[in-house]
């Protein structure tokens, strides 16, 4: 067994809400013989395999059954890999510290987290060209090709993280389904790489709130030795100071 303490950060969930709200403001419009935009709607995301909405899409109205096809344009996204990332990796001895909450005596630790890539696949769906091009060119400007998040408590409670969003490939596919006036489905495929880390279970520790320093005399008896300064040094919380005043200064400026 790995471990007996119960340990859930979320962090794929929370990933997964990341990338979508970064597309969920997307809209597209229509250009009037004027030159002026009009019929401006936002395109709807959703997470999904790309196979479920192509069926929905190019799903024929049946008076039988209450499944039609989906509107377009429209986009989902889905995870398509998890992967160790040894590029990054630190020193697993490392340890984060956090802050605990009214206790002012303690902090919460974690050893280094581990990395790992997540692979995300954003499709866009649309009938015609026009419609998926304008989501498409909202999208590529932002990415260079990276594009990154602050994503709070993620590793763990109370530390906020950047997560690098890498902007891999784009594919197009351009599908008829039957005849080739029929039903057309044209779609763009964005591949993706998200950079978190997995922590392990935290664990509870004191604070440091007294030190002991002890400087020893000098040795060399040509000269007079140093006094013996023994210090005591502490928090603000503690109590006053217990300390040895030091009555002379060695040569090496100590």
């Amino acid at each position: 067994m790995l471990t007996q303490t119960y340990h859930y950060n979320q962090v794929i969930k929370k990933c997964v809400a990341v990338f979508g709200t970064l597309f969920n403001n997307i809209t597209i419009g229509r250009v009037a013989e004027d030159d002026k935009i009009s019929n401006v709607e936002r395109v709807p995301i959703a997470y999904g395999p790309k196979q479920k909405f192509l069926d929905r899409i190019t799903q024929q109205p049946d008076l039988s059954t209450d499944k039609i096809a989906i509107k377009v344009p429209r986009m989902s996204f889905e995870i398509t890999s998890i992967q160790y990332d040894a590029e990054i990796k630190l020193n697993r001895l490392n340890k984060n510290r956090a802050p605990i909450a009214a206790d002012t005596l303690h902090y919460s630790t974690t050893w280094q987290a581990v990395p790992y890539t997540i692979g995300m696949q954003l499709n866009i769906y649309g009938r015609n060209q026009d419609d998926v091009l304008q989501v498409l060119e909202q999208i590529l400007p932002e990415f260079q090709p990276e594009y990154t998040v602050a994503v709070k408590d993620l590793e763990a409670p109370g530390i906020n993280v950047n997560v690098p969003i890498i902007l891999n490939s784009v594919n197009l596919s351009d599908d008829y389904d039957g005849s080739f006036e029929t039903r057309r489905t044209i779609v763009y495929s964005l591949e993706f790489t998200m950079r978190v880390r997995f922590s392990a279970p935290p664990s509870t520790q004191g604070m440091i709130r007294f030190t002991q320093t002890s400087l020893t005399p000098s040795m060399n008896t040509a000269n007079p030795p140093i006094e013996y300064v023994h210090v005591h040094v502490g928090s603000s919380s503690d109590t006053a100071l217990n300390y040895t005043v030091v009555t002379s200064i060695d040569t090496e400026g100590f």
